[in-house]
C-alpha cells in the first residue's frame, strides 16, 4: 500500500481552482462506454459531476491566501498483491475509502466547538482509477533516458535531411534510430518504454480531494507532516489542533487487511517502511531474522522492483555483516517502490 497527502501547487502558474486537477482525472472517462465510466463519490453519495467538485471545492475556501492550498490530493495506491485481493475492485475500493477518511478526520488532534470532529465535518470527493502511465520520475524511463534523447536528436535530424530531399541520409539516420530503439534496456512488449506509455497488468487506485477548510467553510484543517498534537490559542480560546499522519497509515492498512482478509508480509507493512527510514540497522537485522517463508517473500519482493538481493543464507552462523552490507543498495530502491510501501 503506497498513500500519499500532497497540497496543492501554488506557486508559478499553477491555477487556485481545482478545475484543472478534476480534469486531469476525467482523462480514463473520455475513452469509455457511459456505463463503464467511473464517477467521483463522496462519503454518502456515488454519482458526483465534475461541475459539482470544483464548484464545492472551490467555494470552500473563505479567509484563506493565495500561498496557501485550497486542498490536499491523497492517493492510495494498493499493490498488486493487495488488488487480487478484491473481489470487485472498484466497488471495493469505493467502501475502503469511506473507512478511511473516517481514520482521516480520527487522525486530526481537532475540535470544532468544544467537539470532537466528525466525517460529516470534511468536504471531500474521490474517484477510482485503473490506468497508470509511465513518468519521467520511473526507474524504467529514466534507465532508457539517454537512448530516448540520443534518438529525439537523430529524428531531428531526419526531418531536416527529408526536407531537403537527402533520401539516402535520411534512411541512414532511420537505420540509426531502428539500433538505437533494440538497444534501450527497458522495454514492454518489444517497445521502448518511455513518458506517457500505460503500465501493464493491475493499475487500479483512488484519488482523493478533500478541502482544507471544513464543511462549515470556517475552520482550517491541514494534514501538513510537520504538524503535531497540541492545544493552542486561537481567537483567546484553546484549541487543539493537529494531524497524526503514522496513526492514518496504520489504520488505513488495518483496515484494508480487515475488511479484505488480507495477510500483509513484512515488507508491505507501513511499519517495516518507517524502521527502514530510521534504523536501518534493525531494518537490516529484522530481514535477517524473519522466519524462512516470510525472508523467501520478502527476497521475492525486493527482487521484483529490480533490488539485486543477493541469496540470504538461512542458518545463523552463516548470516555476516557481508550479507548485510549487500542488502543495504537493493533494500534502498524496495523501499522507494510502490509495492512494498505506506
Amino acid at each position: 500500500m503506497y498513500i500519499t497527502i500532497t497540497p496543492q501547487q501554488t506557486k508559478g502558474n499553477f491555477s487556485q481552482s481545482v478545475g484543472n486537477y478534476v480534469n486531469y482525472l476525467e482523462k480514463e472517462n473520455q475513452s469509455m462506454e457511459a456505463e463503464n465510466q467511473e464517477h467521483f463519490f463522496n462519503q454518502y453519495e456515488s454519482t458526483i459531476s465534475t461541475e459539482q467538485v470544483i464548484k464545492e471545492i472551490d467555494m470552500n475556501t473563505a479567509k484563506l491566501s493565495k500561498k496557501e492550498p485550497k486542498f490536499y490530493a491523497i492517493t492510495i495506491s494498493p499493490s498488486k498483491s493487495e488488488l487480487r485481493a478484491l473481489q470487485n475492485p472498484s466497488h471495493d475500493l469505493k467502501e475502503y475509502t469511506r473507512e478511511v477518511m473516517k481514520n482521516y478526520v480520527e487522525s486530526f488532534n481537532r475540535e470544532i466547538d468544544g467537539k470532537k470532529i466528525t466525517i460529516d465535518d470534511i468536504k471531500y470527493f474521490a474517484k477510482v482509477e485503473h490506468k497508470r502511465q509511465f513518468k519521467g520520475t520511473d526507474r524504467e524511463v529514466q534507465q532508457n533516458q539517454k537512448f530516448a534523447t540520443r534518438i529525439l536528436e537523430l529524428k531531428h535530424q531526419q526531418r531536416a535531411a527529408q526536407k531537403d530531399g537527402l533520401e539516402k541520409e535520411s534512411r541512414q539516420l532511420d537505420k540509426q534510430i531502428t539500433k538505437l530503439e533494440g538497444l534501450a534496456p527497458q522495454k514492454l512488449n518489444g517497445q521502448r518504454i518511455k513518458n506517457g506509455m500505460e503500465k501493464p497488468g493491475l493499475q487500479t487506485h483512488i484519488h482523493i480531494i478533500v478541502s482544507r477548510k471544513d464543511a462549515s467553510n470556517s475552520v482550517s484543517l491541514s494534514p501538513g507532516s510537520k504538524y503535531k498534537a497540541s492545544d493552542v490559542e486561537f481567537q483567546g480560546k484553546m484549541v487543539k489542533r493537529g494531524f497524526d499522519r503514522n496513526q492514518f497509515f496504520e489504520k488505513a492498512e488495518a483496515v484494508f487487511d480487515r475488511k479484505f482478509g488480507f495477510e500483509r508480509s513484512f515488507v508491505e507493512r507501513y511499519a517495516s517502511r518507517k524502521m527502514m527510514q530510521q534504523n536501518r540497522g534493525m531494518y537490516y537485522k529484522a530481514i535477517l531474522g524473519l522466519p524462512q517463508n516470510e525472508r523467501a517473500l520478502a527476497m521475492k519482493a525486493l527482487a521484483k522492483v529490480g533490488a539485486g538481493v543477493p541469496h540470504i543464507p538461512t542458518s545463523g552462523a552463516q548470516v555476516a555483516l557481508k550479507a548485510i552490507k549487500l542488502l543495504k543498495k537493493g533494500l534502498g530502491a524496495a523501499v522507494r517502490s510502490s509495492s512494498i510501501g505506506v
